[in-house]
């Protein structure tokens, strides 16, 4: 049965995400994006734990503060079309703002680490993926108030760099990770929806192949990786090359939207916020290499029980041949083109 209300909740968090981008009109954007939390609500608080609960509480709060600013900011649109203010400019920024808040971007990440602490990992990766895409379009067809988003931008390669050093558990791991992606995202946006595309989706791809690995051994801090990964030798090697795809080290596919991203960046005279974003990335790089390291050097004597064990040598290794080598025939394409 749970099962069956599952499918149901998931069709209707489809459903939202597509009724937010495809509405002609701000209010049906608003009513989409209700839709997709009120549908998340019930796929977080799935176990009788009090760690998903908490988790749905706290998204619950952080969205509705969100949906509480983007609502203003809508009337105080509509008040700008009905000619009763003068500027748009502080209706635009808070409409921006509420959008920043439900991603989870940085200054306004307070909620987004706490909540992927308490959510499985199938549910942390609709988090990290699908809950992104309705903020980041209803971003792209707003008005661009680049102070702010210039200013979001070094946030999210700043705190991602700094906070997530020395943290042992996975997913907040790859909750600051995500800070950091969102910060690019945001970038390759301001320029071309198209770059923003392609990044989002090399990211959902790197990113699941990650999430899968995690799921199928059921880890989730970094004793239990190293222990993992003692007895994996194979799998040792998929998840340092997919990780350091993820930080987006060349020859990987992750460097390749980064590439992309830089290269606009420079022919659109942004050369100092491109240097920023290349700078600050390089703190986030180091706790990328610090995890592969430590998977690849440390070694752990610890008898690993395995209950069931995870039938996932094949399909691992099936989606992980696309992330390594697709970067060599994308440029491979680019040149034909």
């Amino acid at each position: 049965m749970w099962h069956l209300n599952k499918m149901i909740f998931g069709s209707f968090l489809a459903l939202g995400t597509l009724v937010a981008t495809s509405s002609y009109s701000w209010m049906g954007m608003w009513v989409g994006l209700e839709i997709n939390l009120l549908s998340f609500i019930p796929l977080i608080s799935t176990s009788k734990s009090m760690y998903p609960a908490e988790a749905a509480l706290k998204y619950f709060i952080a969205q509705v503060l969100a949906s509480t600013i983007l609502l203003l900011s809508i009337v105080a649109l509509s008040m700008k079309i009905l000619n009763l203010i003068e500027s748009s400019f502080q209706s635009e920024l808070i409409f921006n703002t509420s959008l920043l808040l439900k991603m989870g971007a940085a200054p306004l990440h307070f909620w987004f680490p706490e909540v992927m602490e308490g959510l499985s990992w199938f549910n942390s990766m609709i988090l990290l993926t699908w809950q992104k895409i309705a903020p980041m379009i209803l971003l792209s067809y707003s008005g661009k108030t680049m102070m702010l988003l210039v200013a979001v931008i070094i946030s999210c390669m700043f705190v991602s760099g700094v906070m997530g050093q020395n943290h042992l558990s996975l997913r907040k791991i790859m909750a600051y990770s995500s800070i950091n992606h969102i910060g690019w995202m945001i970038a390759a946006s301001l320029f071309f929806e198209v770059i923003w595309t392609i990044y989002f989706v090399i990211y959902t791809i790197i990113t699941l192949n990650i999430v899968i690995m995690f799921k199928k051994l059921n880890i989730f801090f970094m004793k239990q990786l190293t222990l993992t990964m003692s007895h994996e030798p194979n799998l040792k090697m998929f998840f340092i090359l997919n990780f350091l795809s993820l930080g987006g080290l060349p020859p990987f596919l992750g460097f390749f939207p980064k590439w992309l991203t830089i290269q606009t960046m420079i022919n659109e005279n942004f050369h100092f916020l491109a240097i920023v974003m290349i700078i600050t990335t390089l703190a986030t790089l180091y706790f990328y290499m610090r995890i592969t390291f430590s998977t690849l050097v440390l070694s752990m004597n610890s008898i690993l029980i395995l209950t069931n064990p995870p039938t996932y040598k094949f399909f691992i290794m099936a989606t992980n041949l696309v992330t390594l080598a697709s970067l060599i025939l994308v440029t491979l394409v680019f040149n034909l083109l």
